[in-house]
């Protein structure tokens, strides 16, 4: 991840809670958890789940590229012992002018 600036009114950052521990999960965690069980083949079932989408994200300084935006997501999931995070980026992967970045050895992606 590299520093998106929303300094100049550009972006825009939303995010949503979904506590399920004992109510009905709406389609969107049903769907975090069948790709859970799918990627790591276990059984999962969700407490607590939350989505945090960066849309038209410039990348820090914001002043000298505001065009090339990015819209991304981190859904961050857990069922009280297991942790997960699920990190999606729009089609087209990443738009950022990594040449214009403060590191240019950049990935997509955690370690």
């Amino acid at each position: 991840w590299d520093n998106a600036d929303f300094s100049r009114g550009i972006g825009t950052t939303f995010y949503q809670e979904f506590p399920t521990l004992n109510t009905a999960k709406p389609p969107f965690v049903r769907d975090v958890e069948a790709k859970v069980r799918r990627y790591l083949r276990s059984s999962y079932s969700a407490a607590w789940t939350l989505k945090i989408t960066w849309e038209k994200a410039p990348a820090y300084a914001a002043r000298t590229d505001s065009q090339r935006t990015i819209t991304y997501q981190a859904i961050l999931t857990t069922d009280g012992f297991r942790s997960y995070v699920l990190m999606l980026y729009q089609e087209g992967g990443m738009r950022w002018d990594y040449t214009r970045l403060a590191a240019t050895n950049v990935l997509i992606g955690y370690t």
